[in-house]
């Protein structure tokens, strides 16, 4: 997996702690378990997605940027910094073919202050 550390402020307010990682060696990986295909390929996995971990809370998700990151957001139960989203929102329009590319550290200066993280909501009871 190629990773990337990326800190975010919102000037002087908030500080997210972020750990941004793409699986690339994994994909040669075969099933072991009834034939000789890609593990990751036949569970779904897309050679774009990306893996946003807040180092902070220490739960993060996969996501496929290009979609809307606040519905793909809620669609996990994860506690989160006040970063997050606003993070995400960033994140997706970067060019991600190569994660040392990135910067070290972002600054959104239109994000929300919160004075703590919160748990998503996660996607709706059915």
């Amino acid at each position: 997996m190629k990773t990337k550390l990326i800190e975010a402020t919102n000037g002087e307010r908030n500080w997210g702690k972020f750990l941004v990682g793409r699986l690339d060696s994994e994909w040669a990986r075969k099933t072991v378990i009834g034939g000789d295909f890609s593990l990751l390929g036949s569970i779904g996995w897309n050679p774009q997605a990306i893996i946003v971990f807040d180092l902070q809370t220490r739960e993060g998700a996969a996501f496929r940027p290009g979609g809307c990151a606040k519905a793909d957001l809620e669609k996990h139960r994860v506690w989160v910094c006040p970063l997050f989203e606003p993070f995400l929102v960033w994140l997706y329009g970067q060019d991600l073919s190569d994660l040392d590319k990135l910067p070290e550290h972002v600054d959104l200066p239109d994000a929300p202050f919160a004075m703590s993280g919160h748990r998503r909501p996660g996607p709706e009871a059915e």
